[in-house]
């Protein structure tokens, strides 16, 4: 091998180190670069009010519009339509304990029950109308909410006096209770409307609560 060739190749590999470092360097740069555009997060186009023009906003700043945004969802609204129904069976439950039940603890009870359902009856078919929804569908089977009485069971507290409605009274209610907590759970994690989860909130809290007194009085 000549020392011409010998020095060619040197130099040909000097130049393909020297442009690998360069790439290298570029490289390492851009990848700094674009951490920080990572982090960023890209824009969001937000729309505009009515006629007015979209803008466009961070990654943050979408992240806390959507964190502000409490509008209802379906889940939210189908809550609302079915405690409805749901708090209306109970109300029907507690209207036969005053002339039916034997213990006072189980009509004091049934009047704590129906003084606190009842207005919330009302709180949520407000809630209902002032976002433009009706109270019903058409397309839920209300028997099969969690914890809802059968017509058949219905009937027998009906027929039921002194000590035979106290127990199944209690029974049914536990029953009915657990049902309200499990959709009360359900809309907290699956809804989005604030004042909805609020309203969950207080079922589950005061509910609970019953329950564990009912259970005492078995």
């Amino acid at each position: 091998m000549s020392f011409r060739s010998a020095s060619t190749r040197a130099s040909l590999v000097t130049a393909a180190l020297t442009t690998l470092a360069v790439l290298g360097l570029g490289a390492c740069e851009s990848g700094a670069d674009g951490g920080k555009a990572a982090a960023a997060g890209p824009s969001v186009i937000a729309p505009g009010e009515p006629g007015g023009e979209n803008r466009t906003l961070s990654a943050e700043e979408a992240q806390k519009q959507r964190a502000d945004d409490d509008s209802p969802n379906s889940a939210d609204v189908s809550y609302a339509r079915m405690m409805i129904q749901h708090h209306a069976q109970a109300l029907e439950m507690t209207e036969l304990a005053p002339e039916q039940a034997a213990s006072s603890q189980v009509k004091k009870l049934a009047e704590r029950i129906s003084a606190a359902q009842g207005p919330e009856i009302g709180a949520m078919r407000g809630w209902l109308k002032t976002h433009g929804e009706k109270e019903t569908d058409g397309g839920h089977d209300h028997a099969a909410m969690p914890g809802m009485a059968t017509g058949t069971q219905l009937e027998k507290l009906r027929e039921a006096r002194g000590e035979a409605f106290d127990q199944l009274f209690l029974t049914l209610m536990i029953t009915h209770h657990e049902g309200a907590i499990t959709m009360a759970t359900d809309v907290k994690s699956q809804g989005n409307n604030v004042r909805i989860e609020e309203m969950a909130d207080d079922v589950v809290a005061q509910q609970t609560s019953e329950i564990s007194r009912m259970r005492r009085m078995l």
